[in-house]
């Protein structure tokens, strides 16, 4: 019997498969590869909020996991629906005078028989998880004393107002819109600014407004080290984070093309060198090799190239994220020693501070080869800079002003901090009734 399966087994294969390769397989079309392409790429984007949650919570410490989870959570959840009633239509819509889309709420652009619905939804979906993550950065710089529902009017107005607004003026006509940046020429290839720096500055609005966590600075002033609870549980986030950036780079293509590729490895190569320099600054400047600014790194070089990774080589991709490895240690240093201001993850440095970086390094580095803009360092003048400048500045203003404005009437009305009793004991306690890791909590010794 074995020897009778072994002679007759080519046989049937060839039989049971000549039919398959009697027809021809149908080839897949451009537009039906597009659209295959970007919704991988929004699944990839969308495992990143499992990334933020794991690095915000490993960086706070144990009592507030479950807070952190529920916060990353409703971000998404609620993003996903502020987006779809209000968000797109403001960020995508027709435009109003180029500063607003008034269009497409409810995502009516997508109606069953309307010219192109369907790739509406899956563009949709796409700018969706890129709005949560503008959101899901201002949960780690507020985290350990804030309000859970206080953070969720927060996230509405975020995901539905403001991140969709500066989001127009730069990446309105990648719709039915045409935002005042991208005619001027403003690069911003995948969202340093639109995305990354838009939830920094919301993020340090928000650690201004409800001030540092109790005994992070003694009577003296002197900043004091709050460690975070699991540093393995950040580094998988981060790891995370690094996969999903394949997603959020290479996928603002929203094309299946030759591109891609490149897109990835300026994305990687980034990444690698902003770990390496984080590591070296922090090691020459605390005099060792801190894991957390290390961490920091590779999420501040991927940030910084997100802005130029279509514009510029791979050589340049790496002095970007060198660049924004090197920054991201200063920045946390002096945010917190210098300025005072409470940020338990180095969210404001990571993506308001090297988002800045990379946006600006677009006018710098950008080569004409590769996508038809040159910067500075390559043939086009002073010109992109400046419009770099002016595109970092239009949404600082805008974002810290916004989210300023919303936190002091949060603060003012309903509350934006916890009682000190509830942020010694935790949040997982006094907000949700439940501890991450039951059995192991120890908090009456906490101060």
């Amino acid at each position: 019997m074995k020897h009778f399966i072994l002679k007759t087994a080519p046989l049937i294969l060839a039989l049971g498969a000549a039919p398959l390769f009697a027809q021809e397989a149908a080839p897949m079309s451009q537009d039906s590869a597009n659209m295959l392409w970007t919704l991988v790429a929004a699944v990839l984007v969308f495992f990143m909020q499992a990334g933020f949650a794991m690095v915000e919570s490993g960086f706070t410490r144990a009592k507030n996991s479950v807070n952190i989870m529920m916060k990353n959570l409703m971000d998404f959840s609620i993003g996903s629906l502020g987006f779809w009633a209000l968000g797109f239509g403001l960020m995508f819509g027709a435009t109003a005078g180029n500063f607003i889309g008034t269009s497409g709420f409810f995502l009516s652009d997508a109606a069953p028989g309307k010219q192109g619905w369907e790739w509406a939804l899956v563009f949709f979906m796409f700018q969706t998880v890129f709005a949560a993550t503008a959101a899901t950065i201002v949960s780690g710089a507020m985290a350990e004393r804030t309000k859970f529902s206080s953070y969720l009017i927060y996230s509405i107005v975020i995901t539905g107002i403001i991140y969709p607004i500066s989001g127009h003026w730069a990446w309105g006509s990648l719709f039915n819109g045409e935002g005042w940046l991208e005619k001027l020429g403003f690069i911003d290839f995948a969202g340093s600014t639109v995305v990354h720096s838009v939830g920094g500055w919301c993020a340090l609005a928000g650690a201004i407004v409800l001030g540092a966590r109790t005994g992070k600075y003694g009577p003296d002033g002197k900043s004091k080290a709050i460690p975070g609870h699991s540093i393995p549980l950040a580094a998988l986030g981060v790891f995370i984070l690094w996969f999903g950036w394949f997603g959020f780079n290479p996928g603002s293509t929203t094309t299946a093309d030759m591109s891609i590729g490149r897109i990835a490895v300026t994305t990687n190569l980034a990444a690698a060198s902003g770990a390496i320099a984080a590591m070296i600054t922090a090691w020459l400047m605390l005099g060792k090799p801190d894991a957390s600014m290390a961490l920091n790194g590779v999420l501040a070089g991927l940030v910084a190239i997100t802005a130029p990774c279509a514009d510029v080589s791979p050589f340049s991709a790496i002095i970007i994220g060198l660049i924004g490895g090197i920054l991201v240690v200063l920045s946390v240093l002096f945010i917190d020693k210098v300025l005072k201001i409470d940020d338990p993850v180095g969210a404001v440095s990571v993506h308001g501070v090297c988002g800045a970086w990379g946006t600006l390094a677009a006018g710098l580095f950008a080569e004409k080869a590769y996508s038809g803009n040159a910067g500075l360092f390559f043939g086009g003048g002073i010109g992109p800079v400046f419009v770099q400048v002016a595109g970092i500045a239009a949404a600082f203003v805008w974002a810290f002003g916004a989210a300023f404005v919303l936190f002091t009437v949060v603060k003012a009305t309903i509350g934006l901090r916890v009682t000190r009793e509830e942020e010694i004991n935790g949040l997982d306690i006094g907000e949700h009734g439940m501890e991450a890791y039951s059995g192991f909590q120890i908090f009456s010794t906490e101060n």
